[in-house]
């Protein structure tokens, strides 16, 4: 049996992480999904908390920014939205279970900032295992440098030694 804690698993919020504007962002549909209540009563509580919402936590996506998302998640273009979604920062997702009063909003948000955890520890790996690699190959490039040198000077001790040649003349 789940705890309360675990009533979404980690891989469902991850696929719901994007990168928009250089930051790991989660859409106003899909936070409403997870929260289990209507995008209109997600954003209504938003509009009326709005000074717990910086730019910085929340913004509205442009017309071409969701097109390109709507690519990735393959969702229709006929019919649907009237409006672009807003785009939450960690922060700001971590702000909502504050403006929505529920249980469930408190279970799932905290998975929702386990699930940012888990990509920054990841990120922060992979910026080091990159680094790490740049080092093993510029390690790698000097070595290759100098073991062609040594086949060069073993590939002229075993030539045979050039005969000299004979004066020509007196």
């Amino acid at each position: 049996m789940k705890s309360k804690s675990e009533i979404i698993s980690h891989g469902l919020i991850e696929n719901r992480i994007f990168m928009i504007r250089g930051h790991k962002m989660m859409l106003d549909f899909h936070l409403a999904e997870l929260y289990g209540v209507e995008v209109k009563v997600l954003k209504r509580a938003v509009r009326r908390n709005v000074d717990r919402f910086p730019p910085d936590f929340i913004f509205e996506l442009t017309d071409e920014e969701y097109d390109i998302l709507r690519s990735q998640f393959g969702t229709s273009s006929w019919g649907g939205r009237r409006y672009t979604p807003y785009a939450f920062t960690e922060q700001g997702v971590a702000m909502l279970s504050s403006v929505l009063h529920s249980q469930r909003a408190v279970h799932v948000n905290i998975q929702i900032i386990r699930a940012f955890v888990k990509l920054r520890e990841i990120l922060s790996t992979h910026k080091e295992l990159a680094f790490k690699l740049n080092q093993l190959q510029t390690k790698v490039e000097k070595h290759d440098e100098k073991i062609q040198a040594i086949f060069e000077v073993i590939r002229r001790l075993m030539a045979p030694p050039e005969k000299p040649k004979r004066p020509i003349g007196f």
